[in-house]
């Protein structure tokens, strides 16, 4: 059998006022002729498949005629919650999606969930009916689905000290226990079949020393920011989400992130993103013989182009001119790294590319020259991100070092958290 590992779509994504839907139907078009090519039965997808926790109504046609086609093709498909999405709009049509071959795992179940919690570990069968993988499916894990049940009455489960010392252990234990599961499935197959096949497992969180960008939000639980990959059990391959770069972690080929399937922002232009394609058709035959999995990577074509331009007023002035030449539709992040920015700039700018295909979604100061204007009290508002502002204020008060440092963490916590949707029943 063959699957492919995606994540983070991020339907409905506004991106500077840009709608992403064109980029987000080609990507789509590419998928369904690659799994078609490739003679793909299983799709998973690990997280963050909408932007917001409320997508626009486009952002749901988007995944429900995908997958329709994907159903019309015989390919499964597995969709996860991520940290962006809302429990409640995910489950709405849990149904539905399954009479079309779809599982959609929008949180974490425990055993009292009985139902759901076996959901977690799925058996895969191919086209003929035959077993070809086993999937511990793991969503986005929050604090109150692991910690609810096992919170004394005298204990908090929304207390941060509470949740710092005792989150890790809970991933740990949620993970073995429906790794245990898979064990004793795989098992059984062997026993059933002479065959062993691979188990395949999920996460949408991060992964210490993981590379991220600048689109990543940190999922900040409790005060624990990432997870150590020896947490985790050994899966024969592990689908990685949340971060938006395509990367093998601790250089094991079967841990990876996919990635996101478009540039979620500027600092990610550069990159080529991909899907992964994994076989598992030479992975083992029962005895001795050696387990394998071929894993390979798939380019995504980019349908939207984006580029940063960095640099002095003429130096920019200069690269403007050069990819007007082009005559292809770009948009544009644009830096000044010097201290010549004034207000009517972005409309200068504007009037250089006015003929042409080129578009300006964004026109800024580089950090250091913010930082610099901000000693003198010489930096307008919009130009600042929530933690400038934040050290700004602080740096005003005379507090002692161990108070500002509890209080930057307190404040970091804070607006990480109110990043994350908390929506009912998540």
């Amino acid at each position: 059998m063959r699957f492919i590992h995606t994540s983070d779509w991020h339907l409905g994504q506004n991106f500077y006022g840009k709608n992403r839907a064109a980029e987000h139907q080609a990507f789509f078009d590419w998928l369904i002729s690659t799994i078609q090519a490739e003679q793909v039965e299983l799709l998973i997808v690990s997280g963050d498949i909408f932007d917001t926790a409320a997508p626009p109504s486009y952002a749901r046609t988007l995944l429900n005629q995908f997958v329709i086609q994907l159903n019309q093709l015989g390919c499964q498909l597995l969709l996860l919650g991520g940290n962006h999405d809302s429990v409640a709009v995910l489950n709405e049509n849990k149904n539905l999606y399954q009479a079309l071959n779809t599982s959609l795992i929008s949180q974490a179940a425990n055993k009292q969930d009985s139902v759901n919690y076996q959901q977690q570990v799925q058996l895969i069968t191919d086209k003929d009916g035959q077993a070809s993988a086993i999937v511990v499916a793991v969503p986005y894990l929050r604090p109150r689905d692991l910690l609810s049940l096992e919170t004394t009455d005298s204990e908090d489960p929304t207390d941060k000290n509470t949740t710092q010392n005792r989150l890790l252990p809970a991933i740990q234990q949620h993970y073995q226990q429906l790794y245990q599961i898979a064990l004793a499935q795989q098992q059984q197959v062997a026993t059933e079949t002479n065959k062993t096949i691979p188990i395949i497992g999920t996460a949408h969180l991060t992964i210490v020393n993981a590379k991220v960008t600048d689109s990543v939000r940190d999922i900040y639980i409790g005060s624990l920011e990432a997870v150590p990959v020896e947490a985790l059990p050994e899966f024969d391959y592990l689908a990685m989400g949340h971060i938006h770069q395509p990367q093998v972690i601790a250089k094991k080929q079967h841990i990876r992130y996919s990635g996101s399937p478009i540039a979620m922002s500027f600092d990610e232009a550069k990159q080529q993103k991909s899907v992964v394609l994994v076989d598992t058709n030479k992975y083992s035959t029962a005895g001795d013989q050696q387990a394998e999995l071929q894993i390979k990577t798939l380019d995504i074509p980019c349908t939207q182009q984006m580029r940063q331009l960095k640099g002095d007023i003429q130096q920019v002035e200069h690269q403007l001119a050069e990819l007007v030449e082009l005559q292809q539709n770009i948009w544009l992040d644009i830096e000044i790294s010097s201290d010549q920015y004034h207000s009517d700039l972005q409309q200068k700018l504007l009037s250089l590319t006015a003929e042409s295909q080129l578009e300006i979604l964004r026109v800024r100061r580089s950090k250091k020259v913010v930082q610099q204007k901000l000693s003198e009290k010489s930096v307008s508002l919009d130009e600042l991100s929530p933690l400038d502002v934040f050290n700004q204020r602080v740096n005003n008060l005379d507090l002692p070092s161990e108070q500002l440092q509890a209080l930057t963490q307190l404040f970091n916590l804070s607006h990480q958290q109110s990043l994350i949707p908390d929506n009912e029943n998540s």
